[in-house]
């Protein structure tokens, strides 16, 4: 399993779109930058933290204006819409 850095304002992430329900539009991967980080449970100690899911604060990037969004929690396996993970590596 890829070990990830813990989330920390400015970085770079992706977040995915919901899309419609009639499926027009798909969930779609968009740019987002984080603008804040929730806190940790109080028992994850800081060397630990990389693998426990905080919510983050997003600026998200889409192609036709920026959303701002609170609370969007991290899904690196599932990636459902609602939702941010690191960008791949290519």
């Amino acid at each position: 399993m890829q070990q990830h850095p813990a989330p920390s304002v400015g970085r770079i992430v992706h977040y995915v779109s919901y899309g419609t329900p009639r499926g027009e539009y798909t969930s779609q991967c968009r740019a987002a930058i984080i603008t804040e980080v929730g806190d940790y449970p109080p028992d994850v100690p800081e060397e630990a933290q990389h693998n426990v899911a905080v919510p983050c604060g997003l600026a998200v990037l889409n192609p036709t204006g920026m959303f701002f969004n609170q609370g969007v929690m991290q899904s690196e396996i599932g990636r459902e819409g609602g939702t941010w993970h690191w960008p791949e590596r290519v």
